[in-house]
């Protein structure tokens, strides 16, 4: 079994969500020995931004290849994706417009777009400042969602969060959040009987 491990967030050993996806491996490793461990720090090495080819003299994309076959190989991925300004990081991006590629994660048809990387499960470990699972910020919520709806584009549909929600609202909350969190863990990386 191949798991494919990404942390996305600049804060570095500060990160609420690197230390949940580390806590996510640690876990999904413990409960499947033998597991391939695949390890990405895109905020330490991030991925360029996809620019459209114009060149094309240009060396082909050997990076993007790469990340791509990455993802195509993992049976499971965990994301580290803290929540900035509402939406998911510049680098968690990067690394999307990089897997979405037609006729390898999804294609199109007569009767609309088909996934092609079904069968994943996908762990993520959202940190977030303020509470938007619930309440009245959740209209401000376009992380998670959008994960859901790309990820569900390539025909992923085990996706699970393992939140924590409030982070930035004092240390008390903080320290609450992460236990929550950490607790949730082991339904996130159970596997279906």
């Amino acid at each position: 079994m191949k798991l494919l491990h990404l942390d996305t967030s600049a804060l570095g050993s500060h990160s609420v969500s690197r230390q949940l996806s580390a806590a996510i491996v640690e876990k999904w490793v413990q409960d499947h020995p033998g597991t391939q461990v695949d390890y990405h720090d895109l905020a330490a090495d991030p991925i360029p931004h996809w620019l459209p080819v114009v060149d094309t003299s240009r060396e082909p994309d050997h990076l993007g290849e790469r990340v791509l076959a990455d993802f195509l190989a993992a049976d499971v991925i965990v994301i580290g994706a803290p929540t900035y300004n509402f939406s998911i990081s510049s680098q968690l991006k990067a690394w999307i417009d990089r897997i979405a590629v037609p006729g390898k994660a999804f294609r199109y048809t007569e009767n609309g777009p088909v996934g092609l990387a079904g069968g994943k499960r996908v762990i993520i470990a959202s940190s977030r400042g303020g509470v938007y699972s619930e309440g009245p910020a959740t209209a401000a919520d376009f992380q998670e969602p959008y994960l859901r709806t790309v990820l569900g584009f390539f025909g992923i549909t085990d996706i699970r969060f393992v939140r924590a929600e409030g982070v930035g609202l004092g240390p008390e909350q903080k320290a609450q959040a992460i236990e929550t969190a950490l607790a949730d863990i082991h339904q996130a990386t159970a596997l279906a009987a």
